[in-house]
This record gives structure tokens, sequence and C-alpha cells, in this order.
């Protein structure tokens, strides 16, 4: 730096450093007054000299006039009146590298096993904006997932964007854990949001096992943590597959639930005085969620293919977090608790879900087939009642008669053990079998 640029910083810089103090704390919120900073900052607020207590992090998430209404990222049981806070005057950022691959982070994008990080990482902010629409390369190389019922039938894109709709214990942590360790992505980033305890240990060790972690990046933010801990660990694990997007791999990002990140934008929401609104969901829910999900998707270095889990209250495909996602989305999976009941797994309704990509991502010919296999299916679970108690009589039908000697081998082709890996191009294989009349 030249001497008179040196001495113009100097004479520019303000050499004040101004605090804040707390006035008060109401639920989950701490109010300040002062100091001066801006919506999404990092606050520390520091405890009275000599009490022997931590300092706490926080993030500014409103104001009203000079007061700073700060979220903690811990749960705050031993807070007093009049303790400093002081702004960062900047967001979170974390650190990222290649050296985080097999490691299991917490929402601040540290070992959740209590390790420190390797030293050769670099910053990388958490809240991003997604890329410009025009700068987007279109979709049009399919990404290969294990599932042969997904890429036979729902073929996804890389780079696309999908959700997993289902109630709870269907198997949607198993659907995820047979992707990731099955999948030809170049690296899994995986978002636990909402979790209880005992069960981001059983996913690692049982759903992804030792072959899914060590091509993977897992953010965990269990249920007992703040809401905001919750809402940052969907924002840091989006930011560790851009950052692998950027350097040009095809990443593969799964989050499970959107709906728990809604849940905790909501508490957020109406701790900061937003008014409930659909089904309680506060405004801030429904303007958070395109912003998120948008980050994700192609760019011109990269893509991020991802899959989003929604958490459906009682089996309502309807309610308002499912219909919003679904709206933004570019195509969803429904898991049925009857087909999970019958004992099919995966348990999905291919009838329910749709990839909006396929048709440009796939063969004329493999399209035509799974669109034949869908209108065959459809067209027994139409007449399954009739066919159940034995009142349709064979020959009634040419389209319902083919559907019953289809049927038992369409059933086989949707099922498929956790454990059993398959290609896509063994997919595609079997189900032009499948109607060549030598399906196995």
């Amino acid at each position: 730096m030249k001497a008179i640029d040196l001495v113009h910083h100097l004479a520019t810089i303000d050499t004040y450093k101004r605090y804040g103090r707390v006035k008060q704390v109401v639920g989950i919120m701490i109010e300040s007054k002062g100091p001066t900073c801006s919506i999404g900052d990092i606050c520390y607020i520091y405890p009275k000299s000599g009490s022997g207590k931590k300092k706490i992090l926080g993030e500014v998430v409103g104001f009203k006039d000079e007061n700073v209404y700060i979220m903690p990222f811990t749960t705050v049981s031993d807070i007093a009146p009049g303790w400093l806070v002081e702004s960062t005057e900047k967001p979170l950022d974390i650190k990222v590298g290649d050296a985080l691959i097999g490691n299991v982070l917490d929402s601040m994008g540290k070992p959740l096993d209590g390790s420190l990080l390797p030293d050769n990482l670099r910053s990388w902010p958490t809240e991003r904006k997604p890329p410009n629409p025009l700068h987007r390369p279109p979709i049009t190389k399919p990404l290969e997932v294990g599932v042969r019922s997904i890429d036979g039938l729902l073929t996804i894109g890389k780079g696309q964007r999908i959700g997993i709709f289902a109630g709870s214990g269907v198997g949607k942590s198993t659907l995820l854990g047979m992707i990731a360790r099955n999948t030809k992505a170049d690296l899994n980033v995986i978002a636990l949001i909402g979790e209880r305890g005992r069960e981001v240990r059983e996913f690692i060790e049982h759903d992804l096992g030792p072959e899914g972690l060590k091509r993977s990046i897992v953010v965990a933010a269990t249920s007992d943590q703040p809401a905001l801990m919750r809402i940052k660990g969907a924002y840091t694990a989006t930011a560790i597959a851009e950052y692998y997007r950027d350097k040009g791999l095809d990443v593969m990002l799964m989050m499970d639930s959107i709906t728990r990140i809604a849940m905790a934008q909501r508490e957020v929401g109406l701790a900061t005085g937003e008014p409930p609104a659909t089904k309680g969901y506060t405004p801030s829910v429904f303007s958070m969620l395109p912003v998120l999900l948008e980050r994700t998707g192609t760019n011109a270095n990269g893509s991020i293919t991802a899959i989003y889990t929604v958490l459906v209250d009682g089996d309502d495909f309807n309610e308002p977090i499912a219909d919003t996602v679904r709206g933004i989305l570019d195509g969803h999976i429904v898991l049925d608790r009857n087909l999970a009941n019958k004992g099919q797994y995966p348990a999905i309704n291919i009838l329910k879900s749709i990839s909006r990509l396929m048709n440009s991502l796939v063969t004329r010919e493999h399209f035509d087939a799974a669109n034949r296999f869908r209108d065959l299916l459809n067209t027994y679970e139409q007449s399954e009642d009739l066919i159940n108690i034995g009142a349709y009589k064979k020959g009634s039908s040419k389209e319902i008669d083919e559907a019953i000697e289809y049927y038992p081998k369409i059933i086989s082709y949707l099922k498929q053990r956790t454990d059993e890996k398959i290609s896509m191009e063994e997919s595609i294989t079997l189900l032009n079998k499948l109607f060549a009349g030598d399906y196995q």
C-alpha cells in the first residue's frame, strides 16, 4: 500500500469500538440497546468480569428504534442485564476445504466430535445469492442415484432439485442412505436438521455406512438445539455444496428435512413479532424457502443436485410447506405409507411422483417404456378392488387383462433391497426387458 493511501485509510478509519448492553431476555430472544449493526450480523455477548461465565454467540434478527433483537446460537440460561454486546459487523463465515470430507460437522461448520479443524481451510460465507438465471446452464445430463425405480421411472438430472414427500417412519432416511452410497455424484453433502439425537449416529453408521461417509460431508443440527442453529445448519450445508460446485464438481446435496427448517424459521419469526399466517407459519418462512432452495442447481462451473425431504403432517400432502416446496422444486417423489405396510421398499408411489426434467434427459425409447409402465400400474390400481373380490371376469377388458399379467413384474421392478446396488444402465435394460417378455 502506498504511503498516501495508508494515510488516507488511517484518516478515515473509525477508531472507536461501540458496544451495546443487554436490556432484557424474552423467551428465546435477547434484546439489547445498541450496538450499531445490520440484520444477519454476528454478535458476541460478554459476561461481567469475574463472573466466570462464557461469552455467548448470537445473530441479529431484528431491531426497533435503538433496540436490537439477537437470537443466540446456544441455549441461554445464565445471562444478566448489562452484559456487553459487540457486533462483528459481518455475517457467519465457515471454514471449507477437502479436509472436511468424511467428517460430521455442526451448524457452525465445526467437527461435531469436538476435534479441531485443520489449518489448510479457507473462509466461506454461509449466506450467498442464488446464481443469475441467465448464467445457469440447462440440465441435460442424467445423474445415476442407484435406485431402480428412480433411475428407470423418475430420472434425475445433474443440477435438478427434487423433494421426497412422506409422513414419519415411511423410509425417507433409508432412501437417502441408499442414494448417498450408490450415486455417481462426485461428493455428497448431507444436512440432518431437527433429527433426534440418536438418529444422527444411526443414520451415519447404518443408512450411510463407511462407504457413503468417506465421500460425504454431514452437517447435523439436532432437535434440542436452538431454532437459529437448525436454520444455520441448512445454510452451512448449502454453502459447502456451493464451494465444491464452484470448484467444478457435481455435488449431491441431501437435506432432511425442509419442514423442520421451516418450523425453526417460524420460531424465529414469532419471537421477533411477526404475525402468524398460514397454519401458524410466519411470512418470513415463505420468503426464506425459495431463497434457500434456489441456491442449488447448476452454474457455469458445476452442479448441485438437491434432494429435500418434506415431512408431511398426518400424511397431508397439501399442507402449506409441502405445497410451497412442491411449487419451487423440479419434481417430487412421494413415499406411500400403504405401500410400506405391504412391504414394498422403497415405498415410492410412482403414480403420484414426477420428474419434470425426465423428458429432456432420456431417450424416446426409455421415456415410452416408463409411460407404459405407469399406464399399466394405473390401470391395475383403478380396477384393484374388482380384481380382489373376484368381480372382474377375464376377457372383459384387454387393458385390464394386460395390467393383471404385468402386475407381478411391475411390483418386482419397484422393490429393491437397501444393500442392492444397480446401475442406471441395468435399470433401463430391466425396464425394457419387462415389456419384451424376458424379465426375470
